[in-house]
């Protein structure tokens, strides 16, 4: 197995990670499910090999069971880590050591059970791990001498061949690789409109953070508008209002956007702002996947939250407001409304998302953006309610805002200083 760059780097910036929730724009590290973020191809765990059973999708841990057989090496490190992970129970290993193969195609080693840590290396289907503690959700595996885990569903103690003519190891830095919508994931059976791909990019090795970045440029699905989706997965209704009303349970999939001042539709805008934020990204060493880079992607709003909640650490929608004043940038913060706050995903994830949001405000004003008012706008928004990582919809303007290349750039660096404070960079 092809040995991993900077797997130690990745480590040490992984031990930051058992910080307990604060104040301001630090970042919030959860511990919350497996991401296919690897190369952004779906993994599919029944082929090539006999997956474990019991891997969900929202990384719930499932029930405690005792640890048997001997202290393994490393294991006062490791549970330190798992006992540290903000708002979940710490999960149990059974002790084992044995070797496993991977059963999935891209499948992210983390530096604890998280998607919230750090990947540490991406592996392909039919390399080999010495597995030493199994959990019905997560496997504990050593690696270049660090412990480190991966979801149990995507190991095999069968052996494996590697996939014919696939190259093992990491993407070349840049290259696209295309990152399907997967029904199976958790919340996956809401969304309407998915058969469009969204495409992962990775920096360059010297400088990668293990850290994706979701760019979701707002808009942009064809037919969008004429397809409605619940607006909670729960079916309750939304308690305020904005494109769809305050008392409605399901909102339109994909709203078409609204036109600028000049003509200007606000779906073009919104692409050429992820594309000049990607770049940015990739050059400070995030890997970015984005949503959208054509006219039309045939995602909605349910499947581009879905997928940003398996594949990335963050998602960042971009938007215009409908409203003509040049009123400047803000994001939309969670409702202050109990029934909402207390409704999952929302009660896990509403303080990371307001973080997020400041985090990007700041930046956006560092930057010399103007901002309106205090720099949020309360919104029960579908993504908010089906988003399992930090995620803002963060408005940029609207009608009257300029949104020539220079504007977008200096947009797009306020951006970039936001993702930087929020992920301790």
């Amino acid at each position: 197995m092809r040995k991993r760059k900077k797997a130690a780097a990745a480590m040490a910036i992984a031990a930051m990670m058992v910080l307990a929730l604060g104040s301001g724009c630090q970042k919030k590290y959860e511990q919350i499910e497996l991401s296919n973020a690897g190369s952004g191809i779906g993994e599919d765990p029944g082929q090539g090999g006999e997956a474990f059973e019991g891997g969900q999708a929202d990384g719930s841990f499932g029930q405690e069971t005792d640890l048997a057989g001997p202290e393994t090496e490393g294991r006062a490190e490791t549970s330190i880590r798992e006992q540290n992970m903000v708002g979940q129970p710490a999960p149990v290993f059974k002790d084992v050591d044995e070797t496993v193969y991977v059963s999935g195609d891209s499948v992210n080693l983390r530096a604890s059970a998280s998607t919230g840590s750090q990947v540490v290396a991406v592996f392909k289907k039919g390399e080999k791990l010495r597995r030493t503690g199994y959990g019905d959700e997560w496997s504990r595996v050593q690696y270049e001498g660090m412990t480190c885990y991966i979801a149990s569903r995507y190991v095999s103690a069968a052996v494996l061949e590697p996939e014919a003519g696939t190259a093992q190891g990491q993407p070349e830095a840049g290259a696209a690789g295309d990152v399907a919508f997967n029904s199976s994931w958790k919340y996956g059976e809401f969304s309407k409109i998915n058969s469009g791909t969204a495409k992962l990019y990775r920096a360059e090795e010297g400088s990668r953070k293990g850290i994706t970045v979701c760019v979701n440029a707002g808009h942009g699905t064809s037919g969008g508008s004429s397809v409605k989706t619940l607006c909670h997965p729960d079916g309750t209704p939304k308690v305020t209002g904005g494109t769809t009303g305050a008392g409605a349970t399901s909102a339109v999939a994909v709203s078409g956007g609204m036109i600028f001042s000049d003509g200007t539709a606000e779906a073009k805008v919104t692409l050429a702002m992820a594309k000049k934020l990607k770049e940015k990204l990739l050059a400070a060493g995030y890997d970015v996947l984005m949503i959208r880079e054509s006219d039309d992607v045939q995602l909605d709003n349910v499947a581009r939250t879905v997928i940003a909640n398996n594949c990335a650490d963050c998602h960042i929608a971009l938007h215009w407001d409908s409203t003509e004043n040049n009123k400047g940038a803000f994001y939309m913060s969670v409702p202050n409304v109990s029934s909402y706050r207390n409704m999952e995903p929302v009660k896990s994830n509403w303080e990371k998302h307001n973080a997020l949001g400041e985090c990007l405000v700041a930046g956006l004003r560092s930057a010399g953006v103007k901002i309106f008012s205090n720099g949020s706008m309360e919104m029960d928004l579908t993504q908010t309610s089906f988003s399992t990582v930090p995620s803002i919809d963060i408005e940029l303007g609207d009608k009257a805002s300029d949104h020539s290349d220079g504007t977008l750039d200096t947009l797009a660096a306020g951006l970039l200083a936001g993702v930087n404070q929020y992920f301790g960079q």
